[in-house]
């Protein structure tokens, strides 16, 4: 029996089945994982089973993911998110795809740490901004205004944008739920300004013949003519047309988001601030100061999109009075 990983000359496990890792991608999308996730996960199996020397998993159990969680922690010194990343991938792997009981596994994960989120303050925030032009200010602009993530704002499309209710629709954000946000006021100009720049390199591109835009799930199937349709083009969308990696097809994609991460980062630096700030700064922000002017704490984890409140309830310890808002004995003194 042969053994190959992937159609790139990694290894896997049979010629006459799917290779290993293309029944993982197969099972990921069948579920709507992320194409991050889809990433993640296949670099985590793929991991696990060269640390093995490419020993089948079906042939190894939980002393052998035990072992390569403990590589991780011990020799690779990665953070207990990442080691508990690794561990959701091999799970997945054995429960979804070769069909093996794992809740009979003595597995332990990676106790995370606790860590506070670093904020901006609105001086900051606007000073961060006041560094940023075109297309990078109004994405920064919304991850603060709106409270979105990044993969949120660069996966907006025109359709998504409500200037009659004043706020943003986020489609399949994180659990893949779909959820409203705030839009800014002050932004509705410069948004309807991009939504032009926009229409004139849709039709451009119509013209061109690429008049196909990404849809998730079978949207494509659904809504054949999407891509003729101003409304579904990504609002960021790439300066230049591109291959997609899973269809062939070539087409506009959104913006990437190094181009915006780097973009940030330098303003950051010629802001002339020292926290380590990052565009999910930008989001941690915008809870925040929700927090500080009286916003109920339901209201903002509606908003920022939070499974738990507990997870929201986190911004009560960066608010703009340190340590809970308690004021110290030696300020009266």
């Amino acid at each position: 029996m042969g053994i190959f990983l992937s159609n790139d000359g990694d290894k896997t496990f049979s010629t006459q089945k799917p290779k290993l890792l293309d029944q993982v991608r197969r099972v990921l999308r069948t579920k709507h994982y992320s194409k991050r996730t889809e990433e993640a996960y296949v670099h985590w199996i793929r991991k696990y089973i060269l640390y093995h020397n490419k020993r089948h998993p079906k042939d190894m159990g939980e002393k052998k993911i035990s072992q390569f969680l403990t590589h991780l922690a011990v020799d690779q010194h990665v953070a207990a998110s990442t080691q508990n990343q690794a561990l959701c991938a091999i799970i997945f792997l054995y429960k979804h795809v070769l069909k093996i009981d794992v809740e009979e596994l003595d597995i332990y994960w990676a106790h995370k740490p606790k860590r506070l989120p670093t904020v901006l303050s609105q001086d900051e925030a606007k000073k961060v901004l006041e560094q940023l032009n075109g297309a990078n200010k109004i994405m920064a602009a919304l991850l603060y205004g709106s409270g979105l993530r990044l993969s949120e704002c660069l996966q907006l499309r025109v359709q998504d944008i409500d200037f009659e209710q004043k706020q943003i629709i986020v489609r399949s954000g994180k659990g893949n739920k779909d959820r409203g946000t705030i839009l800014p006021e002050k932004l509705i100009p410069e948004l309807k300004q991009q939504i032009l720049r926009v229409r004139k390199l849709h039709e451009q591109d119509v013209k061109n013949g690429y008049d196909s835009v990404y849809l998730p799930y079978a949207l494509e199937k659904k809504y054949p003519n999407a891509g003729k349709e101003l409304g579904w083009r990504f609002l960021f969308p790439a300066p230049n047309i591109s291959t997609d990696p899973v269809t062939g097809i070539r087409r506009r994609h959104h913006i990437y988001e190094t181009v915006l991460q780097k973009a940030v980062k330098i303003a950051v630096r010629k802001a002339g601030i020292t926290k380590h700030a990052s565009c999910h700064t930008l989001r941690h922000s915008f809870a925040t100061h929700l927090l500080e002017a009286g916003y109920d704490i339901r209201t903002i984890q509606t908003l920022m999109g939070h499974k738990s409140l507990e997870t929201t309830m986190i911004y009560t310890h960066v608010i703009k009075k340190g340590g809970m808002g308690v004021k110290s004995p030696m300020d009266n003194i």
